[in-house]
């Protein structure tokens, strides 16, 4: 007889795609709120972006359970690090404590896929992309999920990012205004939805910019 083995996994993919742009003086974070599990849809109505900081936003594809837990642990070490210096965490600072969260759970890692956005110091959009063991890169846009292999392309078409390994080092902001920027990703999940039967329903976008932020919504494909 031979030996039948359970088909178990402890991950799970719940699709959708997350996408930021930074530019100038504001960063856009945007993803759909659709939750599937294999052809069976889970919540039309589900938020994949989390505001960990003042000006610091998170938006997370693949597994939701993990990435709640991520979160969690996000928020606790963002609440010690108030106590501890009486100041909110700045973006690029969240940015390596991710990076940081990550990596120490490599050898059974968050199955999260994330993208991280917001203002730096001196009011710059910034965005910050990863892998789900927590390398990551500051760059002027980027997305994550099960729709990025339709959106990175026309992103690279329309935004054309100079190399990281030009002399000397350019500035990766794009030189979209803000309200450019909110209808190009509008178009990308546009397009997207058409191809990726995750990715749907409805997106949410999220503005950083100097007086705040602001949420937009706008409705997608339902079937």
């Amino acid at each position: 007889m031979t030996k039948q083995h359970a088909n178990w996994s402890p991950y799970d993919n719940n699709g959708g795609s997350c996408v930021a742009i930074a530019g100038s003086d504001y960063c856009v974070i945007a993803a759909d709120t659709r939750m599937s599990t294999g052809y069976n849809i889970l919540t039309r109505d589900y938020s994949k972006i989390s505001h960990l900081a003042e000006k610091c936003v998170m938006a997370s594809s693949g597994f939701q359970a993990d990435v709640k837990a991520l979160q969690k642990v996000l928020s606790a070490r963002h609440l010690t690090y108030q106590h501890q210096h009486n100041k909110q965490m700045s973006c690029p600072a969240m940015a390596q404590l991710l990076s940081n969260t990550l990596y120490y759970k490599r050898f059974f890692p968050y199955y999260s896929f994330n993208v991280l956005g917001g203002l730096d110091s001196e009011g710059k959009g910034c965005v910050f992309t990863y892998d789900a063991v927590g390398s990551y890169e500051r760059v002027g846009y980027s997305s994550q999920g099960s729709g990025s292999t339709l959106i990175m392309p026309f992103l690279d078409n329309q935004l054309k990012s100079p190399s990281p390994l030009l002399l000397p080092a350019q500035d990766a902001v794009t030189p979209l205004s803000e309200t450019e920027a909110v209808d190009l990703v509008k178009t990308v999940f546009a397009s997207a939805t058409e191809r990726d039967i995750y990715t749907g329903d409805k997106v949410e976008i999220v503005i950083l910019n100097a007086s705040g932020i602001h949420r937009d919504f706008m409705d997608l494909r339902k079937d």
